[in-house]
Parts: C-alpha cells; sequence; structure tokens
C-alpha cells in the first residue's frame, strides 16, 4: 500500500491550495484518513481527519478555512485550504488506516510523502 500526495506550492497570504492524496495497492478497505503537518524542529501536528462515514475533525487552527473530503470509490483524500495564513508554511503528510487485503481484517497505518506548502506575506 502507498499513500502519494500532491498539491503543495506557493500561494500568497489569503489565497488558496488543494492537497491530494491517493492510496494504492491492494486495499480491502480505508477507515480514518488524515492530514498532518510538521514544521521543523516540531512534532508532526494533527491538521484534519474523515472518517470512513464521513465524520470529520480539525485542528482550532484550521477550522473554518481548511475542509477535508474523500473519495472512497478512488481511496482518495482532499485538503481544500483556504485564507491560507504565513503560519500555515510547512509540510504536509497524508496518513490513513488501511485493511490490506488478505490482513485477516488487520489494520495497518500508512504515511504519504510530505508536500510543501508555502505561504508568502
Amino acid at each position: 500500500v502507498q499513500l502519494q500526495a500532491s498539491g503543495g506550492g506557493l500561494v500568497q497570504a489569503g489565497g488558496s491550495l488543494r492537497l491530494s492524496c491517493a492510496a494504492s495497492g491492494r486495499i480491502f478497505s480505508i477507515n480514518t484518513m488524515n492530514w498532518f503537518r510538521q514544521a521543523p524542529g516540531n512534532q508532526r501536528e494533527l491538521v484534519a481527519a474523515v472518517t470512513g462515514r464521513g465524520t470529520t475533525r480539525y485542528a482550532n487552527s484550521v477550522k473554518g478555512r481548511f475542509t477535508i473530503s474523500r473519495d472512497n470509490a478512488k481511496n482518495t483524500v482532499s485538503l481544500q485550504m483556504n485564507s491560507l495564513k504565513v503560519e500555515d508554511t510547512v509540510v504536509y503528510y497524508c496518513n490513513a488506516d488501511v485493511i490490506p487485503v488478505g490482513s485477516g481484517s488487520g489494520q495497518f497505518n500508512y504515511w504519504g510523502q510530505g508536500t510543501q506548502v508555502t505561504v508568502s506575506s
């Protein structure tokens, strides 16, 4: 199972970016899908999460600005980021709890590669 993230880049403060992450491989099902972010020297923090049933939760710092969504048919998760601030400048990582085919319902946690988001003032 692999997670492939895309969509990072450079944007001015107040602008928008959309991150996407696609899970591929022998996947039976995916439970919670998440976006984390990590600044240099800091711990990785949860930005947003969406369960298999579509329940979402957000870090207080992004509530009202970011929206997480998923497409279960395509095994993808997206993060729409609006009203971006300079302090949103970090590397973002997608993450998912996956039940691979043949795992006997065992769930495993996978990470995608990071994607850099840079917000200029």
